[in-house]
């Protein structure tokens, strides 16, 4: 039997299953009690509060060691989830009102509450479901068995290899994981944007989320093969079927090691022309492995985590810290520093307060939300700066949509520099300072954000979204959100042309770059770097160094004469496959 779900960290595992359950999943019996035996009830529910904090203060303490403060910090997320009025105080209220016991009353609080949020189309909130479940069900574990419970049992303590399926995977489930017991997990629900997906990808553990259903067709023992990155789940293979999957392990693992030595050669084309090929960061885990890739420095370091899954906004002191080490980690390379982008799919409770009901996409978000706080802005910027002086640092801007935007950005930049200085902090005064390209106004205005940004760099997920009018994270209308729409590459020339006439750099790090089908196209419109992801580098460097670039803008200004996205793909396809077809299918790029 083969199960499709998402694709969340890529590899393939082969393995027993091991099934994790979830306690909500049991459904509580109710019991009627007696008015004086209601604050009895809740006093109960009070001592299993408590006992759940201290079993995740815990946890938390536990995790910082052992994996980073930004995992740690979604436990922080979860204390403030136990102080929530709609999980602590209805469940109170409902012992009061309905005199039931609270074993129950916790039960059908949870129940609802999940329900709620599986009716948002927003997937980063639906997963936060997740997290609710996660605290209800250590709760209910307190209230339910009399023995003292801990958060560390089961998945710290395998003692064999084994393939996790669960219905989910909670952050404190999976932070736990033992890296060399567990193959690879699977789960019924979740996304790519979920907690225990990131924690995957930084532990290099092969997963696939958001499968449906396959707790249900899964048994303790059966075996089982997880294709990470195609999003397949094998249940109880024939011996054909195994032996093909382990020889496909076994190719995955050749082609990874083929490009083992490229690593140390430069992203250059045939005839010459050097492109800058940098990594994103998106947690702190990756910066480790930025030189292991042989990339020319971070392009992208994504600020947000540091905000994400905390009852707290980060000190200036802590982000300083955090930082500085990717800007020593790479150093004689270049890190470039995004400033926050939250908002959108991104939601922080303390600068967000759910205002952004209909669309956050088009709402407060990214520079519009820092503009619109300065104090956390200055904050920010200020742990920037002093952490400048440990390595190669450029910031940059996102969500610029006007040119004022972009002004008042840097006067708030100078202003908090000059403060430092005036209190003798040393600070790097050779700082470039770029906008993200990523809305149709920045691309029409190009020209005149070149004369006063120091560079640009394409954010091209949120580019189409709005040039196409369509949300990323929309099923329903995922069919319109194409990279190779004549629109979005006649928009990447147009603010590559632009920054080149007044000689600035121009990159690309959005999702699209770090594409392998795209590579030669990109090339030839002109970038002068790309920013993927890491796991890439090699591949995107083979195939830049196999090209001239006379051919990748021959390519290229093919391309720009057609008007329709399947003329384009077929052009692609029929003008590479034959040099890049396998690079194309080892790394899901099949037709």
């Amino acid at each position: 039997m083969k199960k499709k779900g998402i694709p969340a960290s890529p590899g393939i595992a082969i393995g027993k299953a091991y099934l994790f359950g979830s306690l909500p999943r049991v459904k509580v019996k109710s019991r009627k009690i007696a008015s004086d035996e209601v604050e009895r009830e809740i006093e109960l529910f009070k001592e299993a509060v408590a006992k759940t904090r201290r079993q995740i203060e815990e946890v938390k303490e536990k995790v910082s060691v052992e994996f980073s403060q930004e995992h740690a910090n979604i436990f922080a997320a979860h204390l403030l989830i136990l102080e929530d009025p709609f999980l602590v105080i209805d469940v109170v209220e409902k012992v009061k009102k309905e005199k039931i016991n609270v074993e129950y009353a916790l039960w059908k609080v949870l129940d609802n509450i999940t329900k709620n949020f599986a009716l948002f189309d927003d997937e980063y909130i639906r997963e936060r479901a997740i997290d609710i479940e996660d605290i209800g069900s250590r709760i209910l574990d307190n209230l339910i068995k009399s023995e003292p419970v801990t958060l560390t049992h089961t998945l710290r303590e395998l003692d064999e290899e084994v393939i996790i399926v669960a219905h989910s995977l909670t952050p404190s489930d999976t932070a736990q994981m033992h890296k060399k017991k567990v193959l690879a997990f699977v789960t019924d629900a979740g996304g790519r944007t979920s907690h225990s997906a990131i924690i995957a990808r930084a532990l290099e553990i092969p997963a696939v989320v958001g499968s449906g259903d396959i707790i249900s067709c899964v048994e303790n023992g059966d075996l089982l093969i997880v294709d990470g990155g195609n999003g397949e789940i094998l249940v109880n293979p024939d011996k054909k079927t195994l032996e093909r999957y382990k020889q496909l392990a076994k190719e995955y693992s050749d082609f990874l090691a083929e490009f083992s030595g490229i690593r140390e050669f430069p992203a250059q084309a045939k005839d010459g022309y050097r492109l800058e090929l940098a990594v994103n960061v998106e947690i702190s885990e990756e910066i480790e492995h930025v030189r292991e890739y042989g990339a020319d420095g971070i392009g992208l370091y994504r600020t947000e985590f540091l905000y994400l899954n905390r009852s707290d906004l980060p000190s200036e002191e802590e982000q300083t810290e955090t930082y500085s080490k990717a800007l020593r980690a790479v150093y004689p390379h270049p890190v470039i520093i995004r400033t926050l982008d939250i908002g959108g799919d991104k939601f922080v409770p303390h600068l967000t307060n759910g205002e952004e009901d209909l669309n956050p996409f088009l709402g407060l978000r990214a520079i519009r939300l820092c503009l619109k706080n300065k104090k956390i802005f200055k904050a920010q910027l200020g742990a920037i700066l002093r952490a400048s002086i440990h390595g190669k640092l450029k910031i940059i801007f996102p969500m610029i949509s006007t040119l004022g935007e972009f002004r008042e950005a840097k006067a708030i930049l100078e202003e908090v520099k000059t403060e430092l200085i005036r209190e003798n902090i040393p600070v790097n005064n050779k700082i470039e300072v770029g906008v993200m390209i990523e809305t149709p106004s920045a691309v029409m205005i190009a020209d005149v954000l070149a004369w006063e940004a120091d560079f640009f760099s394409i954010g091209t997920n949120d580019l189409i979204q709005y040039t196409l009018a369509c949300e990323r994270g929309n099923e329903r209308v995922a069919y319109l959100y194409n990279p190779l729409h004549p629109a979005i590459l006649r928009s990447i020339k147009m603010t590559v042309d632009a920054g080149h006439r007044q000689g600035k750099w121009v990159g690309m790090c959005g999702e699209m770059a770090g594409n392998p089908l795209f590579t030669v196209l990109l090339l030839g419109l002109g970038l002068d770097g790309f920013s993927v992801a890491g796991i890439v580098v090699p591949e995107i460097k083979e195939i830049i160094r196999e090209v001239t670039i006379e051919e990748a803008i021959g390519l290229a200004s093919e391309i720009l004469s057609l008007g329709d996205v399947a003329e384009i793909e077929n052009l692609i396809y029929a003008r590479l496959t034959s040099r890049f077809g396998r690079i194309f299918e080892m790394m899901g790029e099949k037709r």
